[in-house]
């Protein structure tokens, strides 16, 4: 009845794979005169979500997270995640050959510089690694002497003798009603931030698909299309693509605005550009250190900074917006929809965290309109609940039964892309969840609810979404909120609500809006909405002033909510969410799932 079409639960860790493989990469290190090797989860772009072909870490190590980093020295290797995946990457990496640090206690570059001998010779791809990456290791390494010697192929790619080849997913023109603006519009604002630089490399796919219009195939879960491209401060942009990727009409609806040629090229017209002098910008978060320093040896002038296509691209037009609100009426649906069957079907047994995720999947399928899942569906049950970032396999996969249910999951459409988490319980919630579950709802009206002026960043409401948790000694390890693309990466910069989250929010940013709680071995909790910065009108203020529009529509389980726990005003928030919830999505859905939804969307 239900199946998964857009992911996959087998189990990718090969830890028993590891030992060998450490072996043979010490071998070839040793046979190029180097003392050790930097490891880190990346592709040429710095992708979220690389090709198969790019999952060196993984091959390596055995763990299969989105963010990781390993150092590899004769006697010793580590491996540094962030705080999603403390728990995941000792369950998956054998402890005795790599020893997992979280990266927030212990960089790799202060590791390496613990650990490694003066004047040690340490080798890397500077293909997967950002300029300013190796400049932030150079500087921490130098009063030791520690060299680091850029590569001219991975030794890991020599050694992984099934290594996949290079996606060539086919490119496709992303349709202007959902754009909402032509590519020849974008690239003109593009060129105004050059300044007197004289081109732009442009390095981040996400980027280059939203400022030419385009969408790809070329990785999980994100349609892009694996690219660079040069945007000269005068004539047509070029685009370094495989020409495999183009069907001839696309080709042709390129050509109209752009120049076509081989990746190969790139090198090539970067090392003339050199040779006349030229200053071109640099992406500080994604262009590779093999581009920049070819400049540079060239003679030319990189001058590394911020990509200027990610602040428009974060700032949504109209359409993109309509096309956000409209993709999450949708969604809200079919999750609606598996809701109401997970609240029949779970107390029943026979659920598993498989064929849950394979039903949501299959509700969202039914809409017609799904183009993929936006990430592995996160269907995590009881101590896998804990787990921010956990992803069920088969090996994994627990029978549903009395306990908390977590799941966070999202769907690409045309329109617009949705990231959302629910967190219920099967059978009765006890007062210890009721208090914590409430206190993350708390803080995620505190989020919803927020009036904040111009100029505010991330960074100053982060502490709305954890002030009912930290009153009783509670937190969570992650950031409250991440920016979302329009039908493009999920997981989006430079908006975000977190410590890091510098970049003062601006209306048409969609964010997400999701506090949690972990215990460990027990459950996690952890209430997720997107939300709209938008411009907000009150009486009297000094300043401009923005708040947030929810766009995400769905019930929280009032179950594993606590009444006595929310103020009056929290109250009404919840109440007159889940009546816009029910009057917009009671149409959408089956008489059985209105039915549901009547009383899970009841008033408090």
């Amino acid at each position: 009845m239900f199946e998964a079409k857009f992911q996959t639960f087998v189990d990718d860790a090969t830890p028993g794979d590891s030992a060998a493989r450490l072996k043979a990469l010490r071998a070839e290190l040793k046979r190029q005169a180097l003392d050790g090797f930097l490891v880190p989860r990346a592709d040429a772009h710095q992708n979220e979500y690389v090709p198969r072909c790019a999952e060196r870490l993984a091959w390596l190590t055995g763990f299969t997270g989105s963010a990781g980093f390993a150092v590899v020295l004769e006697k010793q290797a580590a491996i540094f995640v962030d705080g999603r995946y403390v728990i995941q990457v000792r369950g998956e990496i054998d402890g005795k050959l790599f020893k997992p640090l979280d990266i927030a206690e212990t960089t790799p570059a202060k590791w390496l510089g613990d650990h490694a001998r003066p004047g040690a010779r340490i080798g890397y791809d500077p293909w997967v690694h950002a300029s300013a990456q190796i400049e932030r290791f150079t500087k921490a390494l130098a009063e030791k002497k520690i060299e680091l010697v850029p590569l001219d192929i991975n030794p890991i790619d020599a050694l992984w003798t099934d290594r996949p080849g290079e996606p060539k997913g086919a490119v496709t023109i992303h349709p202007a009603r959902y754009a909402g603006e032509s590519a020849n519009s974008k690239i003109r604002k593009l060129r105004a931030a050059l300044n007197d630089a004289d081109a732009a490399l442009m390095s981040d796919p996400h980027a280059i698909c939203w400022a030419f219009n385009i969408r790809g195939a070329d990785v999980a879960h994100t349609p892009i299309a694996l690219c660079f491209a040069m945007l000269p401060k005068e004539g047509a942009p070029t685009l370094y693509i495989d020409d495999a990727k183009l069907a001839p009409k696309t080709r042709a609806a390129l050509e109209k605005f752009l120049k076509l040629k081989a990746p190969e090229a790139l090198i090539d017209d970067l090392v003339e550009a050199g040779k006349s002098g030229a200053t071109i910008l640099f992406d500080s978060a994604t262009a590779p250190a093999k581009l920049v320093e070819a400049l540079r040896a060239a003679g030319g002038k990189p001058r590394v900074n911020d990509d200027p296509a990610a602040l428009p691209k974060a700032i949504k037009n109209e359409a993109e917006l309509a096309g956000a609100r409209a993709a999450h009426i949708r969604d809200g649906a079919a999750l609606t929809r598996f809701l109401a069957w997970f609240s029949e079907a779970a107390p029943k047994g026979g659920l598993t965290e498989i064929s849950a995720a394979e039903a949501l999947e299959t509700f969202r399928r039914e809409n017609g309109d799904l183009r993929d899942i936006s990430f592995p569906t996160i269907s995590a049950f009881s101590e896998h609940s804990a787990i921010p970032h956990y992803r069920v396999t088969e090996k994994s996969n627990l029978k549903i039964s009395r306990g908390v249910y977590l799941v966070d999951s999202g769907a690409q459409y045309l329109d617009g892309t949705t990231d959302v988490t629910r967190t219920m319980v099967v059978g009765p919630a006890s007062k210890q969840l009721r208090d914590h579950f409430t206190r993350v709802l708390k803080g995620h009206i505190a989020i919803a609810r927020a009036v904040f002026p111009k100029g505010v960043s991330g960074a100053q409401l982060d502490a709305f979404a954890r002030r009912a948790l930290w009153e009783a000694g509670l937190d969570f390890d992650h950031g409250t909120g991440h920016g979302v693309g329009a039908y493009l990466s999920v997981h989006e910069g430079p908006q975000r609500i977190s410590k890091l989250g510098t970049t003062p929010l601006q209306p048409g940013m969609i964010l997400s809006n999701e506090p949690g709680y972990y215990r460990a071995g027990d459950y996690g909790i952890r209430l997720e909405n997107l939300v709209i910065v938008e411009k907000r009108e009150i009486k009297g203020a000094e300043r401009e002033m923005y708040g947030f529009e929810t766009i995400t529509l769905a019930p929280f389980d009032l179950n594993c909510v606590e009444p006595t726990l929310l103020a009056p005003e929290e109250i009404d928030w919840l109440n007159a969410y889940h009546a816009q919830v029910r009057k917009t999505l009671s149409p959408l859905v089956d008489a059985k799932t209105r039915k549901w939804l009547r009383e899970a969307t009841r008033a408090l």
